[in-house]
């Protein structure tokens, strides 16, 4: 009950909490590679780009940004296929008409995604509450916008320029990294950094250690991730997680009090004091990283894939 009470105090994903399945939206463009047929759209028009689907809806896309995190995130309903924990939705602003190359590229991969919403243009954010998801991925930043106005926590994926493939690296387990204000929390000490500056930030941590911070936009998630792990002993779970903020003494007080009063556990915590986020996240292995402030995610993705959260002071 602890981690429902939190919830409803911060007010995210109010509907969510008890939902037995983590539900992960996942655009077209950021599930396949899509950039040929986008050019298409973006030069020769709609029509055009429709034809070109058409005519090539059985030659299968090749995987897009959150291809891997997907497939991996699937997986986990291997252990009990009878119960599955995790349900991947497909949310594209194609007609069904060209999603048809979608569903043929998804049965070629041999992913289980069966529900979907193609909307021919038109926003998909008014879908996420209906299906009941927890993270919305796009490549859209408008509708990524509009989840997260609405509590979901939702991020603009962002490919990895790196030739490595950190899926070689930890082939069976699941890692995903989080930044930690205005992301895993409010922005409400970052606000004080953005405003009145460092000092005035770590003086205000330092008077706050023990004041948990408020929930951000993907705390559900880590909390649906963390029911998961539950299920697993510690030392084999198929999912492993990590903080990686720009927080280092004392600031870091404040964080590991506040995961404490969430009770939720996070793997693996690195503050950072400012250095680049990027080598870190390499030496980490993240499937993929969420962080509010396009630097650092600039940063990453020269390593891992990266989904930006335009969310919180940094992006007003």
């Amino acid at each position: 009950m602890l981690l429902v009470t939190q919830h409803l105090k911060n007010g995210y994903g109010l509907n969510n909490v008890l939902a037995e399945k983590l539900v992960i939206a996942v655009s077209s463009r950021a599930l396949f590679d899509l950039d040929e047929s986008h050019a298409i759209f973006e030069n020769a028009g709609v029509d055009a780009y429709c034809q070109h689907q058409v005519d090539n809806e059985d030659v299968p896309l090749k995987p897009g940004v959150a291809f891997n995190l997907v497939k991996k995130l699937l997986a986990l309903n291997a252990v009990d296929p009878a119960h599955p924990r995790v349900e991947v939705i497909l949310l594209s602003r194609n007609s069904a008409d060209t999603g048809l190359r979608i569903f043929n590229s998804i049965q070629h991969h041999a992913l289980d995604i069966g529900r979907a919403a193609f909307t021919k243009g038109a926003s998909t954010h008014p879908y996420i509450s209906a299906f009941g998801t927890h993270l919305f991925l796009s490549a859209d930043p408008d509708d990524v916008r509009k989840a997260l106005e609405a509590g979901f926590a939702a991020a603009t994926i962002m490919s990895s320029t790196s030739t490595e493939t950190v899926d070689a690296t930890h082939p069976s387990q699941l890692r995903i990294a989080f930044d930690g204000d205005a992301v895993l929390f409010s922005d409400e000490s970052e606000r004080i950094f953005k405003q009145r500056g460092l000092d005035a930030f770590q003086n205000n941590e330092t008077i706050a250690a023990k004041k948990p911070l408020l929930g951000g936009p993907f705390k559900n998630f880590l909390a649906m991730l963390h029911q998961i792990q539950l299920d697993y002993p510690e030392n084999s779970s198929p999912i492993r997680t990590a903080l990686i903020t720009a927080r280092a003494a004392p600031a870091h007080e404040r964080v590991i009090r506040t995961l404490r009063a969430w009770n939720i556990r996070i793997d693996e915590a690195l503050f950072l004091g400012g250095k680049d986020k990027g080598v870190f996240l390499k030496a980490f292995g993240a499937d993929i990283f969420f962080d509010d402030q396009r630097k650092h995610c600039d940063s990453a993705r020269q390593h891992v894939a990266t989904g930006h959260v335009p969310h919180g002071v940094a992006n007003e």
